[in-house]
C-alpha cells in the first residue's frame, strides 16, 4: 500500500503542504484544539483530562474525513490535535500536516492491540504516526415495522421500495459500500471501469436518497422525525441514540451478507503544534482507564486498549464491544486508504454533483 499511496499522493501532498506552510501558528499555551468526532470529547471526561493537566480542549467536530484536509489547509481555525480514521492518517502524513510521535512519551501505546498500533500509515519506516483511539465497525440499521421482510444485503440501500426513506453517510465510503454490492473485491484498488460502474450506480441511487446525512446527530434526528427507515450507521452509536428517544418505534443494525466494514480513529500532532506538552498528555490521559472507558460510554464503540477497561465493564459489556476478541476485527472490510485516493474522491463529488 504504501508504494501506491506514494504514487497518487505527489501532486495531492504537495498541494497541501503549500497550504498549510502558509498558515500561521497562533494558539496559546495550556490551550489544546482538537479536530474530532462526536462523543470524541464530551464533557463527562473530558473534564476529569482537563483538571489533572491544567490544559483547556476545545473541540471542533467533523462529518467526514473528508473534512480533515480542507479545515487544515484552509487555516479556518488552529488545531494541535486531529482525529483521523485509518484510511486517512496516510493522507495527514503525505500532506505534511502532522508530526510523528515520540512512542517514549507514550507508554500506554504497549497496551494497545499490536494490529493497530502497528497498522500501515499508522507506523512507517519505524516512525509512528498516530496514537490509535477507538475502534469500531459499521454496519446497517433499519426500522423492522417499516422495512420487511428483515434485509441482510446492502442491496436494501438501493431498493425502489424505499424511496425516499434512504440515507447514506456523506463520505467517499459510499464507493466502498456500493463496490462491495457490486462483487468487487479490491475495493480499495479499484479501476477506471469499476470506478465508472460504482459511480453509475450511486448516480441511479440518487433519486431514493432522502439526505446523505454528515454527522451523528443529524442521522438521529432523521430516524427520530420519521423521515427515514434505513441507512449505513457508526454500529452501536445511532441505534442507541435513537432507541433511547421512545418515539414509537425501534431501530436495529445488521451486518450485510457482503460483510461490515471496519475502522479504527486515531490522534495525530499536528505539525508544529504549540502545545505538544498538552497533547502528549492528552494521548496518555485517552489511553488511561478515564479515557478509554469514557470515550467508549460515550460512544458505544471499542477500546483500543484492553487493559484499560478492565474495571469499567461488566462481563456482558466487554463482550460486546470485542474486548480482546481481535479476530473481529480479522472479520470486517478494515478501510484502507485508497490507492488512487484523487480519483476516488473525484468520483464522489461527480456523484454529488449530479442531478
Amino acid at each position: 500500500m504504501r508504494l501506491r499511496h506514494s504514487r497518487f499522493s505527489a501532486a495531492v501532498a504537495a498541494a497541501l503542504a503549500t497550504s498549510i506552510a502558509s498558515t500561521p501558528l497562533a494558539a496559546s499555551a495550556g490551550e489544546l484544539n482538537v479536530l474530532t468526532w462526536e462523543g470524541y470529547a464530551a464533557p463527562e471526561f473530558i473534564s476529569k483530562f482537563e483538571e489533572s493537566s491544567g490544559c483547556k480542549v476545545t473541540s471542533t467536530y467533523v462529518g467526514s474525513n473528508d473534512d480533515f484536509a480542507p479545515k487544515l489547509a484552509a487555516g479556518s481555525g488552529v488545531y494541535d490535535i486531529i482525529v483521523p480514521s485509518i484510511d486517512t492518517i496516510g493522507l495527514m502524513r503525505l500532506g505534511s500536516f502532522i508530526d510523528p510521535i515520540d512512542t517514549a512519551k507514550v507508554p500506554a501505546l504497549a497496551d494497545v492491540y499490536p494490529e493497530f498500533a502497528k497498522a500501515n500509515d499508522v507506523l512507517v519506516d519505524g516512525e509512528t504516526w498516530s496514537v490509535p483511539l477507538v475502534w469500531g465497525s459499521i454496519s446497517l440499521m433499519y426500522r423492522p415495522d417499516k422495512v420487511e421482510p428483515a434485509p441482510d444485503s446492502i442491496a436494501v440501500l438501493f431498493d425502489p421500495k424505499y424511496k425516499g426513506r434512504i440515507s447514506m453517510w456523506d463520505d467517499k465510503s459510499s464507493i466502498y459500500w456500493t463496490a462491495r454490492m457490486l462483487g468487487f473485491e479490491d475495493i480499495y484498488n479499484l479501476s477506471d471501469e469499476q470506478l465508472e460502474k460504482v459511480k453509475e450506480k450511486l448516480i441511479e441511487q440518487k433519486p431514493l436518497i432522502r439526505k446523505y446525512w454528515a454527522t451523528a446527530g443529524e442521522l438521529t434526528e432523521l430516524f427520530a422525525n420519521q423521515e427515514v427507515w434505513v441507512s449505513n450507521t457508526w454500529t452501536g452509536l445511532q441505534s442507541k441514540d435513537i432507541n433511547a428517544l421512545n418515539k414509537g418505534f425501534k431501530v436495529v443494525e445488521f451486518t450485510p451478507k457482503e460483510k461490515a466494514e471496519g475502522w479504527m480513529d486515531s490522534m495525530q500532532l499536528v505539525k508544529g503544534s504549540p502545545n505538544s506538552e498538552c497533547a502528549y498528555k492528552f494521548f496518555n490521559f485517552m489511553l488511561s482507564p478515564e479515557g478509554q472507558c469514557g470515550i467508549i460510554k460515550s460512544t458505544g464503540y471499542f477500546p483500543v486498549n484492553p487493559k484499560a477497561v478492565e474495571a469499567c465493564l461488566t462481563p456482558e459489556e466487554k463482550e460486546a464491544r470485542k474486548v480482546n476478541n481481535i479476530e473481529f476485527v480479522k472479520s470486517l472490510v478494515m478501510w484502507q486508504m485508497p490507492a488512487r485516493l484523487d480519483k476516488y474522491l473525484e468520483v464522489w463529488n461527480a456523484v454529488k454533483a449530479a442531478p
